[in-house]
């Protein structure tokens, strides 16, 4: 059974830091291409930050410079370190694992459950 756990998550003021992990099992982790997404009340869900198996790291322009992303194949998880954190940060952040490739009209992609992060006063 594919499971994505995230943890990490919760209140910090303006200006903080927190670091948000995605465990991962089930799933051949270091084939997939991974990658942090978070979604806001009333928002759609946007990527926040990838890292594939081949290639380079992306990031939302509004989090570069802040956020890293990063992965450890030996321990099948996926982090997200996030510094300077503001109040347009907080939202519902998902790992999502992809595969890139599909079964039947299915695409191998997995999502975690998410986790809070509430940046405030």
């Amino acid at each position: 059974q594919e499971q994505l756990v995230e943890s990490g998550g919760g209140w910090v003021q303006p200006g903080g830091s927190l670091k948000l992990s995605c465990a991962t099992s089930g799933i051949s982790f270091a084939i997939y291409d991974m990658a942090w997404y978070r979604q806001a009340p009333g928002k759609q869900r946007d990527l926040v930050a990838s890292i594939p198996v081949i290639g380079n790291t992306k990031y939302a322009d509004s989090v570069k410079g802040r956020f890293t992303i990063s992965r450890d194949n030996a321990k099948n998880t996926l982090y997200l370190e996030m510094n300077h954190l503001r109040s347009e940060d907080t939202a519902v952040y998902y790992c999502n694992a992809d595969a890139g490739t599909w079964v039947g009209d299915q695409r191998l992609t997995y999502w975690g459950q998410g986790t809070q992060v509430t940046v405030s006063l």
